[in-house]
């Protein structure tokens, strides 16, 4: 009993580490990004003491588009994804033992001390699920933040009134600026839930298994047949 104790205490703690460490990088993704949509504003730039520079040349905007391209790239990738692919399968594993359970009995669902197991896992899984997916969505927001460009295409209309003689030069800018507002719109990856990366498969998994035995404890807890 007490190798099975500290057995279980050492794979906790582990993996609640690789917890933590996947929560560090998510906080650092989300302060380059937080850093990065400060970069085209100049009272934000010399509040927190770095570079600022306009979109009013093509040079710059080039600068801007690949600063933030190294800026999501930068820190570890595909680690943190499997830590946190791996997290959400096993919320989703306990989830549908939980839902079996109850299928089997719900009346004794909380009679077993397994069963209070399951639940203090799922309790601690799901809110550091819930933690990562709202640094996910606040550092998709700051990188997807359209109205930076569109800010900079008024500004620009508005040079060219001042000086026509710069009209040329100017509309190139702004077609410029139009084509990486397209761009930034067309990366936006279609299996991502709240910032956090979906491998479709999981996708997949979750939509069929777990809905249907939601479904299912709904129909069994009320007495009548739901389909969700």
């Amino acid at each position: 009993a007490a190798i099975n104790l500290l057995e279980r205490l050492c794979l906790t703690w582990m993996f609640f580490f690789m917890m933590c460490v996947a929560e560090r990088t998510y906080k650092q993704r989300f302060l380059f990004a937080k850093l990065f949509s400060h970069i085209t504003s100049a009272r934000k730039a010399r509040k927190y003491e770095i570079p600022h520079f306009r979109l009013k040349k093509v040079e710059n905007i080039k600068i801007w588009l690949s600063l933030r391209s190294y800026l999501k790239r930068r820190g570890p990738q595909r680690s943190v994804d499997v830590v946190v692919s791996s997290v959400f399968l096993l919320a989703l594993s306990i989830a549908f033992i939980c839902c079996a359970q109850v299928l089997k009995g719900h009346k004794t669902f909380l009679n077993a001390a397994y069963n209070w197991e399951f639940l203090i896992w799922e309790a601690a899984l799901l809110l550091f699920l819930l933690r990562l997916a709202s640094l996910g969505s606040e550092t998709n927001k700051k990188y997807s933040n359209i109205s930076i460009l569109l800010t900079e295409q008024i500004n620009l209309y508005l040079k060219m009134e001042k000086k026509p003689n710069k009209k040329e030069q100017l509309t190139l800018v702004n077609n410029v600026l139009k084509l990486s507002t397209k761009l930034l719109k067309e990366l936006d990856t279609p299996f991502r839930l709240y910032g956090l990366t979906m491998n479709p498969l999981i996708y997949n998994i979750t939509r069929v298994v777990i809905l249907s035995a939601v479904s299912g404890v709904i129909s069994d807890l009320l007495g009548f047949n739901i389909r969700v």
